[in-house]
């Protein structure tokens, strides 16, 4: 995967580790709110895109997240 120079147009992988992970796309701007959201079964992969709308991605659930910069697992609540 190319790097770019800043956040903008990078994609990150999210596959599910379990049912029912949220991903959850959040807007720039001074108001930060949500645009767009996906649910995701076990073994679903979701490839994202940060743009000049989406500035930040929220995962909620186990899920893999997989980036340039390296992979991250996240955890189910508890």
């Amino acid at each position: 995967m190319e790097r770019k120079n800043s956040l903008n147009g990078e994609y990150i992988v999210i596959k599910a580790n379990e049912d029912g992970v949220n991903v959850i796309g959040l807007t720039r701007g001074t108001d930060t709110r949500f645009h767009h959201s996906e649910k995701l079964d076990r073994g679903e992969v979701l490839i994202a895109q940060f743009t000049e709308h989406t500035s930040a991605i929220k995962i909620r659930g186990n899920a893999k997240i997989m980036t340039c910069y390296g992979e991250v697992e996240s955890e189910t609540k508890k």
